[in-house]
């Protein structure tokens, strides 16, 4: 009997944890965040702001830092000032703990000139609290692990792997912190420093 009561105390546990999902969100137009972006000294000064101009059937325009601003309408981001993406999917809706994904996309990276594809495998990893200067939210964590292959704009060859760890908030409508780490631009950092959601 005991052995039964502890399995059924450890479903009533861990069942809930299980369960959660996360649908696509509810984009709106007037949705706004604000991110810190850092590569080695930590900040809380918001240097990345998205602004949402258009919700339609076709995707999600806006600005970012008042420059043109196209996505999925998972979040996903197809093109902003820095890159572009012919089939991104760091988001795949619904989110459940132990989901996998992949997916191939052809990218561009503005600032650098540099462009090829990437080869990128996703696991919702867990779910979990975590806390960036917008507050503390309730998360998927999510890895991704890319094998990218490309060039860049000085023609030299780009042959390696990337890892991000990241955390989508439902409250929040956004990933509220992603850890990356990239052999080509090194370490970085964002994190969520203000939302403001349209009801």
């Amino acid at each position: 009997m005991s052995v039964v009561l502890a399995v059924l105390a450890w479903a009533l546990l861990a069942g809930p944890a299980l369960a959660q999902t996360a649908a696509r969100p509810t984009v709106k137009v007037g949705d706004q965040w604000k991110w810190a972006v850092y590569y080695t000294v930590p900040s809380t000064e918001p240097n990345r702001t998205w602004v949402v101009d258009a919700v339609t059937s076709a995707g999600i325009e806006g600005t970012e830092n008042g420059e043109p601003l196209r996505l999925a309408l998972d979040l996903n981001v197809l093109e902003s000032p820095r890159t572009k993406d012919s089939n991104p999917r760091l988001l795949s809706f619904p989110l459940e703990v132990g989901k996998r994904w992949r997916y191939t996309s052809n990218w561009v990276f503005k600032p650098k000139g540099s462009q090829g594809t990437a080869v990128v495998d996703v696991v919702v990893a867990g779910h979990e609290k975590v806390k960036v200067p917008a507050g503390e939210f309730d998360a998927f964590k999510l890895v991704a692990k890319a094998v990218i292959r490309g060039v860049s704009g000085i023609n030299s060859r780009i042959d390696g792997e990337t890892s991000t760890t990241y955390w989508y908030a439902p409250a929040a409508r956004a990933v509220v912190k992603s850890v990356s780490q990239n052999p080509y631009l090194g370490p970085s950092t964002a994190e969520l420093v203000e939302v403001q959601l349209r009801p």
